[in-house]
């Protein structure tokens, strides 16, 4: 018989002393990551370079893999790069098309989680119709688990859906945690669950006010933990004991806040520095044009004519001159792109996980 799936929240106490420790630890990274954002004149180029490591994590997580050369590539041309690129490159676009709708409606509905879905896969398939995919120990054969039947999963996702949307006594942190963990177990799609569920994590941030924008990104820390992420997810299935559980995705949440400050320091720094050099050497600066640059590490002659509103020479010839210093120009197929490569490098080389 199908074990049924207890509402949240759990019936136990989760703030534990532990957790209760560890989330003063999380929310004092969260702030300072949330802090040092705003720094940034325009927070959307943030979300642009950021989205795009986000997908890239988070699709390894499920043994899609792809590098962010190609990734920046495919922004430049979708159509010259391989199907698996394409498949990361919809993630972030899930991303994107989440963070509007919660910033629009205040809430994160069941119909956004099913379009982010559909986007990401990239077809219209919904809820499942059919058993999920039934895990099984690999020495006894004995099942280990097996997702919710499909006709529970409307049920399950509307309570789910409530929770999220709805005022709780518990912190935030340990909401998402919950959150996270029946998202997975209820497992409503055919494809792309494990992608869906951790975008729900940042924008349950992002509704709950502990961020603005969507720039705190746990599938690294995920990726790099990988058999604890899924050891802890069926210990609290089996035995439904939360705190480990709370305690992984709380430590997960203050590693990758402390490496986003940091990066997103480096980032505003670099800024200065190409803002004061650009500014120096050319007539043509303009905040648009770094907003732009910044927001495309790899860029295009087409990125620079929309973002300034300039004709196709103007801009050819802007970037032509950036390349005295701060872009290099390539080939890509018939047409030429461009690279900021302090940009690059300081997106790229990314120190280790903690």
């Amino acid at each position: 018989m199908e074990k049924l799936l207890a509402p949240l929240p759990p019936q136990i106490d989760l703030e534990t002393p532990s957790v209760l420790k560890a989330l003063i630890a999380a929310h004092r990274h969260l702030a300072e990551l949330k802090g040092v954002a705003k720094t940034i004149p325009n927070e959307g180029m943030l979300i642009s370079t950021l989205a795009l490591q986000e997908a890239q994590s988070s699709s390894a997580i499920e043994n899609i893999i792809t590098t962010q050369d190609q990734l920046y590539k495919y922004q430049l041309h979708s159509d010259k790069v391989d199907p698996v690129t394409k498949e990361v490159a919809f993630y972030a676009q899930a991303l994107h098309l989440g963070y509007k709708e919660v910033v629009k409606v205040e809430a994160l509905t069941l119909n956004t989680i099913i379009e982010m879905q559909e986007v990401l896969e990239g077809n219209r398939a919904g809820l499942r119709k059919t058993p999920g995919t039934i895990l099984k120990n690999e020495l006894t054969g004995e099942v280990v688990f097996q997702p919710p039947s499909p006709d529970r999963l409307l049920a399950y996702m509307t309570g789910l859906e409530q929770f999220i949307n709805h005022e709780q006594s518990l912190d935030p942190l340990v909401c998402m945690a919950l959150i996270h963990h029946q998202f997975e177990t209820i497992h409503p799609f055919y494809d792309g669950n494990g992608r869906t569920g951790r975008i729900i994590n940042i924008l349950y941030l992002v509704l709950s006010g502990l961020l603005d924008t969507p720039i705190l990104y746990l599938s690294r820390y995920i990726n790099h933990t990988k058999d604890q992420y899924y050891s802890l997810l069926q210990t609290v299935r089996d035995t439904n004991e939360w705190e480990a559980w709370i305690l992984y995705i709380l430590k997960a949440v203050s590693v990758t806040a402390k490496h986003t400050t940091a990066v997103v320091e480096a980032i505003g720094d670099l800024l200065i520095e190409q803002k004061q050099h650009i500014r120096t050497n050319h007539k043509f600066y303009s905040q648009d044009l770094m907003n732009s640059l910044f927001s495309h590490p790899y860029t295009k002659v087409a990125f620079i004519e929309e973002a300034l509103g300039v004709s196709r020479a103007t801009a050819t010839r802007y970037l032509d001159a950036l390349c005295n210093g701060t872009l290099s120009k390539h080939r890509l197929g018939r047409e030429s792109y461009y690279v900021n490569d302090a940009l690059v490098a300081l997106l790229f080389e990314l120190p280790p996980i903690e």
